[in-house]
């Protein structure tokens, strides 16, 4: 949504939901995208355009919390967030704010407003916790970091991926644009589509019969870095709500064995209706107790390609969900890495000789990625690292990324994904 938007449409009673959603969202440790749906299903009064308004400004606090915060003097609270937000962010005038500022706010709004970005430290600067530049300074360049910090402090756009089994791209884009959707042809996926803007989409023709889910492009790459065949058995395991599920049974045609594993029945539960529009019959969802549970066990050595999209710190997906730089810390990601490592080496002991492991995280970091990498070939020496690039090149699909795929959103206009691709020997 412009700045002319948000200033032609920000009522007060508009800032009001901003202001109670904002609290809530600064007080829980749920995900703020489960929060904001949640408060939006009690607030149906708000229509389609406003709801967006709302939650693309209390996002923008999220994003650049630390910086608005440093410009609040001293009075941390949610509504002098949002005025941060609105006056020194969306560039609203202390006149355009004049029904929502009191007169001690429209002094301090004034002093906000004329603070200069070179004040602040850069940690404060780039809005991110201190551990955290800290990580960001070791791996990158500081040019790349302001870099990398932009992008992923920009609302990321709206991405959809076609079902071959349904229809082609470019009879998608036709319908869209009939339908005024405007859209075009993602840069690297084969059967990506990037919306310019971010409609409402439940309803439409093309996601109610399965022609389209929302995935984002990098999300799309994983499928194509597993590369799964008709007939082969495959397994998904960590499936979540089966996002890449469904892109891995459409590449085998609906042929072969899937198996969709998670330890969460909610998230399989998830996967059914959307199994159920993709037209999908290979596709075998199965909890698990953990990544020990017998019936991993039992498919030991059986499977010719194993996707591991691991849980992980999620740091590559702030421009989604941009309170988890302020939710993770050292010590959760710590944790992760060992639930990381025990994961990969539970997934691998399915594979076949000459089988196909994919380990990937939407992480920013190294200790998530080649660290794990890394640790699990030399405990298995029957494993080989293989070229993401050359794999990617072979299906037409050009990313100039070298042996792991490493994709950045100011690079790739994608999520940041890191994978490594292993086989078998």
């Amino acid at each position: 949504m412009t700045t002319t938007t948000v200033r032609a449409c920000f009522t007060t009673a508009l800032f009001r939901h901003a202001e109670v959603l904002l609290s809530e969202l600064l007080r829980t440790i749920l995900p703020a995208d489960a929060v904001v749906s949640r408060y939006f299903r009690e607030h149906r009064e708000l229509g389609h355009s406003e709801r967006g308004l709302v939650a693309e400004t209390v996002f923008a606090v999220l994003r650049r919390k630390r910086s608005l915060a440093a410009r609040c003097a001293g009075e941390v609270s949610s509504r002098r967030l949002l005025l941060a937000a609105l006056g020194c962010l969306q560039g609203m005038s202390r006149r355009q704010l004049a029904p929502l500022l009191s007169e001690s706010e429209s002094r301090w709004l004034a002093h906000a407003k004329a603070m200069r970005s070179e004040e602040l430290s850069p940690a404060v600067r780039l809005d991110l916790p201190d551990w955290l530049y800290a990580e960001f300074m070791a791996q990158y360049a500081a040019d790349e970091i302001e870099m990398l910090v932009a992008a992923l402090n920009q609302p990321a756009p709206l991405d959809l991926r076609v079902n071959p089994l349904r229809r082609e791209r470019q009879d998608v884009l036709g319908q869209l644009l009939a339908d005024g959707l405007a859209g075009v042809p993602c840069p690297y996926s084969p059967l990506g589509i990037r919306l310019l803007g971010k409609p409402a989409l439940a309803q439409h023709p093309l996601f109610v019969d399965g022609s389209v889910e929302v995935q984002d492009e990098g999300s799309q790459i994983l499928g194509f870095l597993l590369q799964p065949k008709r007939g082969e058995m495959v397994a998904d395991f960590c499936a979540g709500a089966g996002g890449k599920t469904l892109l891995l049974g459409a590449l085998m045609r609906s042929q072969g064995r899937l198996y969709a594993f998670d330890v969460a029945e909610r998230r399989l539960a998830r996967l059914k209706p959307r199994l159920a529009r993709s037209g999908l019959s290979n596709v075998h969802p199965v909890r698990i107790e953990s990544e020990r549970d017998v019936k991993i066990r039992r498919l030991a050595g059986k499977l010719d390609r194993v996707l591991v999209d691991a849980p992980c710190s999620g740091l590559g997906t702030l421009r989604r969900n941009p309170d988890l730089k302020w939710r993770q810390t050292p010590a959760s990601v710590s944790e992760l890495c060992a639930k990381q490592a025990a994961i990969l080496a539970a997934a691998a002991s399915l594979l076949k000789p000459g089988g196909r492991l994919v380990y990937a995280t939407c992480s920013l970091l190294e200790t998530e990625n080649e660290t794990v990498v890394e640790s699990f070939l030399a405990q298995h020496p029957e494993f080989v690292s293989c070229s993401a690039q050359e794999i990617l090149a072979r299906q037409g699909i050009v990313i100039d990324t070298g042996e792991r795929l490493r994709l950045l959103p100011h690079r790739h206009a994608t999520d940041a994904f890191y994978a490594a691709v292993m086989e078998r020997k």
